[in-house]
Order: structure tokens, then C-alpha cells, then sequence
């Protein structure tokens, strides 16, 4: 493999705020290492393939924030950088409802491989960008991911708008559902439309829970923001809301 890509983007790496932002599915890149991998123009653009629209909230949140961004630069059909290499979908053969030939029959050298290319330098980029910036504000920071979700998923309706999720530190995620709540302008939940449970906590666990530091990793239907408009505006609304809830009892 002719490898000419990175899995990992950085933004503002010398902002100054005590909080680092994390996307693990901003990209629906497929490098041409690895072909089509069988799929068609629908499934490579699909929220099977990225969560829509975060990427641009995130970049935003870290302008408004000035706050450091790490973003995974390549589809998360390759390798899903919020699972940890012994989850069953962390290369996943289907996604709802869309099959991955190109992840289909993979050899344990084969999934070893991606996690090398993919999940090391990711997570071993975000401990040095959380590492930098407690050394730059001296202190602990807050971890805040940033992921978006269907309206739709197996044919069943959502109306949550906006999800704090947690898996033992619940600190910021319910002082970011008070911020929200007392705005009264997104129907907003604590743990849903996932949780712990389905195994979508890896990152803020390892990155944050593990290590003592507050954190919430934040789901944004994606029909908020799939455009440009939706996004900056949901953007302006979250960075508010979270530091809001930094300064009443939710954060570093």
C-alpha cells in the first residue's frame, strides 16, 4: 500500500480555551488505496459514511471556542475511530442499511492494518493534543466530541434533536442539558438516541473518563445541520451552550 494520506486533521492547535473538541466522523473520504470498496455514489455520501454536517459544526465551535480541533480525515466505513479495535463494528460489513463489500471476509492482518493506518494515529494524536493543552492553560480540560445522526434509522422516526452522552462522568452532559432546556429551542436528552450500552462512548471514555477529565460527546440530528447555514448556525448555539455549562458546574 502506497500510503498518501492522514487520518488526522488539526485546527486551531494553539487555541486557548480549556477544551478540546474531537470528530471522529467528519469525512466520507475513501483513499484510492482502498478502491470503491463495492460502493455506490448513495452509500459513500450516506450518514452510514460520515456524520453529516459535523465537521463543519466542529470547525465552527473551535473558531467561536478558541479551541483546538482534532478531526479524522478518511470515512468511518474504513475504520470507526469510536470504537476500539476488539468491537465487532469497528470495520463494520453493513451499516443499517447499506452493505460494505470492501469490509466484507477481512483477515485479522487485514483489521490489524487499519487499525495501524487509522485508529493508532488518531487516538495517539488526541492523548498529544489533550497533553499540549492542559500544559497550555495549565489545567484540566474539558473533552467535548462532536457527531451527528439520521432523523430515520430502520425506518423509525427520531424526534430527539440534540444528545449529551456520558458513560460514568455525567457532570457536563447534564449541565449542558440544563443550558439547554432553560433555552427551550432544541428537544434535547441525556444518552440518546444512543448511549453507553451501544458502545459508542469509546472516545470520551478514553480520553476524558479515563483520565478524571469532564466531557460529553454531543449528537446533532443531522437534518440541523446539512447545510452550510444549519450548521454554522447550530455551531453558534452549542459553543454557547457549552460554555454555559462549563462555568456552572460542568467543566475543567
Amino acid at each position: 500500500m502506497n500510503q498518501q494520506w492522514s487520518p488526522i486533521w488539526f485546527r486551531k492547535t494553539n487555541g486557548a480555551a480549556p477544551i478540546v473538541l474531537i470528530c471522529e466522523h467528519a469525512a466520507h473520504v475513501i483513499p484510492e488505496d482502498f478502491g470503491d470498496m463495492g460502493l455506490d455514489d448513495a452509500a459513500r455520501l450516506s450518514h452510514a459514511a460520515w456524520d453529516i454536517g459535523a465537521e463543519t459544526v466542529a470547525a465552527e465551535m473551535s473558531r467561536i471556542l478558541d479551541a483546538p480541533l482534532l478531526s479524522c480525515g478518511v470515512s468511518r466505513l474504513l475504520y470507526d475511530c469510536n470504537r476500539p479495535p476488539t468491537a465487532a463494528d469497528c470495520i463494520p460489513p453493513r451499516s443499517e442499511v447499506f452493505d460494505i463489500p470492501g469490509n466484507r471476509d477481512l483477515s485479522e492482518t487485514d483489521i490489524a492494518g487499519r487499525c495501524m493506518l487509522i485508529h493508532d494515529p488518531f487516538h495517539n494524536a488526541a492523548t498529544q493534543l489533550i497533553d499540549l493543552q492542559m500544559q497550555r492553560v495549565g489545567g484540566p480540560v474539558s473533552i467535548v466530541t462532536i457527531h451527528s445522526f439520521t432523523p430515520v434509522y430502520h425506518g423509525q422516526p427520531r424526534d430527539t434533536q440534540l444528545g449529551f452522552l456520558f458513560r460514568d462522568r455525567a457532570a457536563l452532559s447534564q449541565a449542558a442539558l440544563r443550558v439547554e432546556r432553560a433555552k427551550g429551542r432544541f428537544r434535547a436528552e441525556l444518552n440518546a438516541p444512543y448511549s453507553a450500552k451501544d458502545g459508542v462512548t469509546y472516545s470520551i471514555v478514553r480520553h476524558a473518563e479515563n483520565r478524571g477529565l469532564p466531557t460529553t460527546m454531543i449528537e446533532i440530528r443531522n437534518d440541523l445541520i446539512d447545510n452550510a447555514g444549519g450548521a454554522r448556525d447550530m455551531a453558534a448555539h452549542l459553543a454557547d451552550t457549552i460554555l454555559q455549562a462549563t462555568r456552572t458546574g460542568g467543566g475543567a
